[in-house]
């Protein structure tokens, strides 16, 4: 198996710290998150894939990985990631947990960037109201979002505005929400081999991870000034 070429040999401290715990090759495990979180794979298929390679790994282990490593990655990602429009499309899709119907809240901008999601067990105006203060809060105030006719989303936007000198422009109309609404597939496509979660706590991580590779492929992580790397390396960029 050939080693990831990375473009520096010191590991971040955060990394550094959880990766004495895990005991496998970088490689390896950076290898099965990335994958993971980019592609439409399980567990059994990542575990397979490596006994291919001749490394022996439980689908088990690749999991613990993806969990005590993707808030790493995100927290990394969030520090660069390259700003985004003011006008936003918002909406929420529902995630299995358990086998019932969680909600991930998603809004991106007019050329289809990610601003942030926010997964939440219920949908509601007070899961909408902590999305869009959570995405303020990373991306800055919207001059206008655009909502489908959920209700909960309009009282959010109203009770998110109550607080402004300048409120925000609420346009609900359903069909200029296409935009979020076909952004939502390429994360279902990637769950769907994931058969639902079992657990909220893991169903959050692995979908934030999903996200941030998401955010890689279209661009949304700050390089250097002429460089146009790969998403592969700007996924290890943030390792070390």
């Amino acid at each position: 198996m050939k080693k990831v070429q990375t473009p520096r040999k010191t590991l971040a401290p955060g990394i550094a710290h959880v990766l004495k715990r895990l005991h496998y090759p970088l490689d390896v495990m950076l290898l099965c998150v990335r994958w993971y979180g980019a592609y439409s794979l399980s567990l059994r298929n990542l575990e397979e894939m490596m006994a291919e390679r001749g490394i022996a790994v439980d689908h088990s282990t690749v999991h613990r990985w993806v969990i005590k490593l993707v808030p790493l990655f995100e927290k990394t990602f969030r520090r660069h990631k390259r700003p985004v429009g003011k006008s936003w499309g918002m909406d929420e899709t529902y995630i299995r947990v358990k086998g019932q119907r969680r909600y991930l809240y998603r809004a991106v901008d007019k050329t289809g960037k990610t601003i942030d999601f926010l997964f939440r067990a219920k949908r509601d105006k007070v899961a909408a109201r902590r999305f869009f203060e959570k995405s303020i809060a990373q991306s800055g105030v919207p001059e206008t979002v655009t909502i489908d006719k959920s209700g909960s989303d309009l009282a959010a936007l109203h009770a998110v505005n109550a607080e402004r000198e300048t409120p925000i422009m609420i346009r609900q109309v359903k069909y200029l929400n296409n935009v979020v609404e076909q952004n939502h597939r390429a994360i279902k496509r990637i769950t769907r081999p994931m058969l639902g979660f079992k657990d909220f706590r893991c169903a959050r991580i692995i979908l934030s991870g999903i996200e941030v590779m998401h955010m890689i492929k279209k661009g949304q992580m700050k390089t250097e000034n002429g460089t146009h790397p790969s998403t592969a390396a700007q996924f290890y960029s943030m390792v070390m």
